[in-house]
């Protein structure tokens, strides 16, 4: 390959290397950039689940306390029960028919519990209030007809009183619930941005690890190109220092075919000029 051959190989290696480390930098600029977003979601997420496990702890706690109103609605609940037994016997000698009244109080509960729960058509709605204002009217008359007994009198003010119980501890409970309810919503939603994010995350990271690796097979490309351009510089300055060589050999070649000239001419006795001598001096020839 010619000298012009080789250093047209070498400006076009340099450019091509100039340009590998201006991708190779931005690469890394990007890579740096996508780590530091990535560390910032992390940390984001992090803040995130710290303030989702405060926000569980406030709801388990509310619904530690809700639980335990429920058991002591429960307890109450069973007290009721236990004093409409009573209240049946009682009833029983004193009132010979008719339905127990714990049993209807029971069948008002279930039948309120099916309507609060159970998606149904608005007839079958309307037929299961009916009932239910059935029962309660049925009750209600029954009462009123056995409160005349002084004993009965008094388990049935000792129900009522238990049930006025019963609703301020069920409004109580349902305040912790419905707090609770709050702070679960909010942790879920929080969950949900932690998945946004973690997501995002993991996004910036393959991110991250694509550039790195492309901006690691730009400088290895780099320092390939920089090895062949030492390699073609060392056969570059070689190629000149023998065409060097050669110029100067040729010009020591003339300089004594010239020097034999004007010895002969000067053994001739030919006359000579003054830098003719010195050429002849230069060839060592006198």
């Amino acid at each position: 390959m010619t000298l012009d051959k080789l250093e047209e190989r070498k400006e076009q290696l340099e450019k091509e290397l100039q340009e590998l480390i201006e991708k190779r930098d931005q690469l890394n600029k990007a890579a740096k950039e996508y780590r530091a977003k990535r560390d910032q979601l992390n940390q984001e997420v992090k803040d995130l689940i710290a303030k989702a496990k405060e926000l569980k702890a406030k709801r388990d706690e509310l619904n530690s306390k809700a639980k335990e109103l429920r058991s002591q609605k429960s307890e109450l609940y069973r007290e009721i029960d236990a004093l409409y037994k009573e209240l049946d016997q009682l009833r029983r000698s004193i009132d010979r028919g008719g339905r127990p009244l714990g049993e209807i109080e029971r069948e008002i509960r279930r039948l309120e519990f099916i309507q609060q729960t159970t998606v149904m058509t608005i007839e079958r709605e309307r037929a299961l209030v009916e009932r239910i204002a059935r029962l309660r009217r049925e009750l209600e008359e029954r009462k009123q007809q056995l409160e005349k007994h002084e004993e009965f009198k008094r388990l049935i003010a000792r129900i009522r009183e238990l049930k006025a119980q019963v609703r301020e501890i069920h409004q109580e409970m349902m305040k912790f619930v419905e707090e609770a309810d709050k702070y679960h919503e909010e942790m879920v939603k929080i969950f949900s941005e932690v998945d946004q994010k973690r997501k995002l995350a993991d996004e910036m990271h393959e991110k991250y690890l694509e550039s790195k690796r492309e901006a690691d097979r730009c400088h290895a490309e780099i320092i390939r190109i920089r090895k062949d351009l030492k390699d073609l510089d060392k056969v570059i300055k070689a190629l000149k220092a023998r065409i060097t060589k050669s110029k100067e050999e040729r010009e020591k070649e003339e300089l004594i075919r010239r020097a034999r000239e004007i010895y002969e001419m000067f053994k001739r006795g030919e006359k000579i000029e003054t830098e003719d001598l010195l050429l002849l001096q230069r060839a060592g020839l006198i």
